[in-house]
């Protein structure tokens, strides 16, 4: 059993039953999670995941600008 990363609610799921990069939803707040560890197992908010992503693109691009 995991909690949910939104809400700490308890997530049921079995631990052989995912794997890394699997996506998930939380039954009491209905977010979306991705299986970001398996050992041990270890969920994050998939919005959270799509800021994290959009952030370092944006660092990135910031980079290559400096570059020029």
């Amino acid at each position: 059993m995991v909690t949910c990363p939104v809400c700490e609610g308890a997530i049921d799921v079995d631990e052989e039953d995912v794997d890394e990069g699997d996506s998930l939803s939380c039954d009491e707040c209905g977010a979306d999670l991705k299986v970001v560890s398996k050992d041990p197992l270890e969920l994050e908010s998939a919005d959270d995941l799509e800021d994290d992503d959009d952030e370092l693109k944006e660092e990135e691009e910031e980079e290559e600008d400096d570059w020029k």
